[in-house]
């Protein structure tokens, strides 16, 4: 018998719970064995009594129970991971989830939050996903990713299996994605297909790509042939349109450096849109001006696939954001009236 340790709690076993946190220490120990030394008042926390559900905080001291020697392990190899999700930010991403099976989730994304981490970026959905493992022991895998500013559907893997699945759907193209958008302007014709390609402008600071005709993509050292399809759902007269897109293929920035090359960027797109505080309807200008929110207005509405053990078709919708349902309800158009791919109906 080892006798009662007193452990004092390191960076590791922030927010982690205690249950959870025994097992990686001690994987000897099962659900069970835990719940009854909280019953009987042998694990302590601080002198006090805990539940199996309890959250544990750096520099608290926690009495563990002499352990029989038949049931002693050494510690696994794996460190531990350190939970830097506060609770505030694991109840918002867990509100954004809008799909959860044994080997998926999907979340809706909401907009100014990065899917992954970069220079400067210390809260992104990679980081979060730590608050969707719910009975998992590990932290579920990104498998595409969607622009900071952009909201919607974003799909997860909640095991290596899964991620591979998924992954390889997404590369093969064997998903069906649609976005909204309001743009400036009105396309004419009101349905096509935008076939630029893409190669990102030289020099520092943000990411930007440029657009080039598809007969010049050979000749320029690392472009890339880029294609999407747009249609016109409603239209405020000239000056403003709410558009279906779908990336054919998926390169950075496609659909908002596409609809800015043909004259339509997105609203809220002070990258793509140029720095114009109000568009006119000549099909320029980021911003519609007046009340209408400056954010980006480009949401990626729907997703299909076919899920990658069951190969149950899965068909997945994101509500607009608020700044979006805010201009939506200005303009009078309802998503209601587009709930389907309007690409399988008439123009």
């Amino acid at each position: 018998m080892s006798g009662v340790q007193k452990l004092t709690l390191t960076d590791d076993a922030e927010g982690q719970r205690l249950d959870r946190w025994l097992k990686r220490s001690f994987p000897q120990l099962n659900q069970g064995r835990i719940e009854k030394m909280c019953r009987k008042g042998e694990l302590r926390l601080d002198g006090g009594r805990v539940k199996a559900s309890t959250r544990l905080s750096e520099g608290q001291t926690l009495r563990v129970p002499p352990i029989a020697a038949g049931e002693e392990r050494a510690r696994p190899e794996r460190p531990m991971r350190v939970s830097r999700v506060t609770e505030v930010d694991a109840e918002m991403i867990r509100s954004c989830v809008i799909y959860k099976d044994d080997d998926i989730i999907a979340i809706n994304k909401p907009p100014g939050l990065a899917s992954q981490g970069g220079t400067g970026t210390t809260v992104h959905v990679d980081m979060l996903s730590e608050a969707l493992m719910f009975e998992r022991e590990d932290k579920p895998k990104l498998v595409h990713r969607l622009d900071r500013d952009t909201s919607g559907i974003l799909v997860l893997a909640r095991h290596g299996k899964a991620a591979t699945g998924l992954s390889k759907a997404f590369q093969d193209r064997r998903t069906r994605k649609i976005y909204w958008a309001a743009v400036a302007g009105c396309p004419q014709p009101r349905i096509g297909t935008i076939r630029f390609g893409l190669i990102k402008a030289g020099g520092y600071g943000a990411e930007k790509m440029i657009c080039i005709h598809p007969d010049e993509v050979a000749s320029h050292e690392g472009a890339k042939r880029a294609t999407s399809d747009f249609i016109v759902l409603e239209a405020a007269g000239k000056r403003v349109t709410w558009v279906a897109l779908v990336p054919i293929t998926g390169r950075t920035h496609q659909l908002r450096a596409h609809m800015a090359e043909i004259g339509h960027p997105v609203i809220g797109d002070g990258k793509y849109g140029g720095n114009s505080t109000t568009n006119d309807g000549d099909g320029w200008g980021a911003q519609l001006g007046g009340e209408m929110s400056k954010k980006l207005h480009l949401h990626a509405r729907s997703l299909m696939f076919r899920h990658p053990f069951s190969g149950a078709q899965i068909n997945l919708t994101a509500q607009l954001p608020d700044h979006m349902t805010r201009t939506w309800d200005t303009l009078g158009w309802e998503p209601q009236d587009h709930s389907g791919d309007p690409f399988e109906e008439d123009p």
